[in-house]
């Protein structure tokens, strides 16, 4: 990989970890699941006029939807909201273990030894990190997060059937459908979403304009050509630095704690994802990285 072409990945990774936290600067204003219905309105509206429709797409994009607008982004933002961003950007990474244990099972991927060692590995990690005294009043948003991981694994299963649709009309139509799911979901069961608009600060806005124009619309316009341009194992290594730009971010921008049994359970997941990402399934190499 060129010297451009590495500085640019990892300017997307950079982008993608300090969405921890500014995704935590923007809850501190706005209800987690309004946030997220705001932000995929905006990923909508800037996306949708300039994408094709994606004819004959439309059920399985749909569905996709469901998976990530009703059930992955409701449990990460509301898992983040109860959690330092530093422990939710590596807690998050358990996506990748499950997504190769899903694609062994519904697509007969191989899973091998060192898969299976990277699992246990990365599982262990969440473990440790979990353990942490801190942590003990925490332990429901830590399986928030964890389950909303295994619903983007569950995402990226139904993403190895969207074929021949570009990256960006797939999130713009998939935001349009996610964005009412969301509202209905935040009027149900959140409230005080008047009072966060009529109250809400620079700082609150700039952070959804970062989740839909930063994260979803400039990262992956970046790393789509990436990954056409390179073998995927050139590409996937560095999502590991994803969870190092978030877990600096939480510790220098919100003074989240920076502990010995954080950074254990952080090698030991990070160690772990490394170890299936050498071998990782095509469904994580396609299209797939974490969105959130």
């Amino acid at each position: 990989m060129s010297l451009r072409d590495s500085l640019l990945t990892l300017l997307v990774m950079a982008i993608w970890g300090l969405n921890f936290v500014v995704a935590k600067w923007g809850l501190s204003e706005f209800p987690p699941l309004f946030i997220m219905a705001l932000r995929f309105v905006l990923v909508a509206a800037l996306v949708i006029p300039f994408a094709r429709i994606p004819r004959g797409k439309m059920l399985p994009i749909a569905a996709l939807s469901l998976t990530l607008g009703s059930i992955h982004f409701p449990l990460m933002f509301t898992g983040l909201n109860g959690i330092d961003a530093a422990t939710a950007s590596l807690a998050a990474q358990a996506q990748v273990p499950f997504s190769s244990l899903l694609a062994s099972i519904l697509f007969k991927d191989k899973l091998g030894w060192r898969r299976a060692l990277g699992m246990a590995t990365a599982f262990a990690g969440v473990v440790v990190i979990a353990g942490e005294p801190r942590l003990a009043g925490s332990l429901t948003p830590m399986a928030m997060i964890l389950a909303a991981s295994f619903a983007f694994a569950i995402a990226s299963m139904q993403m190895k059937t969207i074929i021949g649709v570009d990256g960006f009309a797939l999130n713009g139509w998939m935001a349009l459908f996610a964005a009412p799911q969301l509202l209905v979901l935040s009027l149900i069961l959140e409230d005080g979403h008047v009072a966060a608009l009529g109250n809400a600060s620079a700082w609150g806005w700039g952070s959804i304009a970062y989740m839909a124009i930063g994260v979803t619309i400039i990262a992956y316009g970046l790393w789509y050509p990436l990954l056409r341009k390179y073998e995927v194992n050139q590409t996937m290594p560095y999502l590991l630095t994803v969870p190092v730009f978030g877990v600096a971010a939480g510790v220098m921008l919100m003074g989240d704690p920076f502990t010995l049994r954080l950074v254990l359970g952080g090698c030991l997941t990070l160690g772990g994802v490394a170890f299936i990402v050498q071998r990782r399934p095509n469904v994580v190499g396609d299209k797939v990285t974490n969105p959130t």
